[in-house]
């Protein structure tokens, strides 16, 4: 569904439809590996005694972080490759992202995992005889929100790179909030910090203040004041 919205508006990003397709056929198994490896990197000491599980993915263990990272990368030199604009690529495919991670969270809830902590609320699941948290539910529903501002948004853009800052900072702030109740957070090496949770937050600021300057100092054609 992702890849069927950015194809069907590629023209209003001033892209091509067929390139886009090309780029995400190599997007989309890079974004894998690196959601993979993200994720076997803050498992490391796990992953060192049993080399042989970093091939195991149908045992869990993709990061999203790990996807967009990787994935942004890629897009940037495809980017430089095709002489493509970078901004107008990272902006459709924050939307095409964004609609993936609605739909993706729902095989948290058929695996029975990401799930967070006890609770006693009206919506709360029940999960291994616990009533917990439904974080699945709660990331599906914020990304369903963030998707319609994005779209919105979209239609009239201010600059180049306006809705993959937004996307940063939805989902950013819900990602911080969700993370904290969440049983199966990956850490920061020896520590007690979230991984996800602390990258989350300084995405969100990173992406406020390129968000204000841009705002500030572009026009959608490029040109400055």
């Amino acid at each position: 569904l992702g890849i069927l919205y950015i194809v069907k508006n590629a023209k209003r990003f001033d892209l091509n439809a067929d390139m886009l397709l090309d780029m995400v056929t190599w997007a989309i198994p890079i974004a894998i590996i690196g959601a993979r490896l993200y994720y076997v990197a803050f498992e490391f000491d796990f992953y060192k005694e049993n080399p042989k599980s970093i091939f195991a993915i149908w045992e869990g263990g993709l990061a999203i972080y790990g996807a967009v990272i990787f994935g942004a990368i890629f897009i940037f030199f495809w980017a430089r490759a095709k002489k493509l604009n970078l901004w107008n690529l990272f902006d459709i495919s924050s939307i095409g992202l964004i609609i993936g991670q609605i739909i993706g969270r729902y095989g948290n809830f058929v695996n029975g995992e990401a799930f967070g902590s006890e609770t006693a609320l009206p919506w709360r699941m029940v999960i291994y005889g616990q009533s917990v948290h439904p974080t699945f539910l709660y990331e599906s529903l914020w990304n369903l929100i963030g998707f319609f501002m994005l779209h919105k948004v979209s239609k009239k853009r201010k600059f180049e790179g306006q809705i993959v800052l937004l996307y940063f900072i939805w989902y950013g702030i819900g990602r911080a909030m969700i993370e904290g109740l969440r049983t199966d957070s990956l850490y920061l090496w020896g520590s007690g910090i979230r991984v996800s949770q602390a990258l989350s937050i300084v995405l969100v600021i990173a992406s406020i203040i390129i968000y204000f300057f841009k705002n500030k100092g572009e026009k959608l054609n490029g040109s400055t004041n």
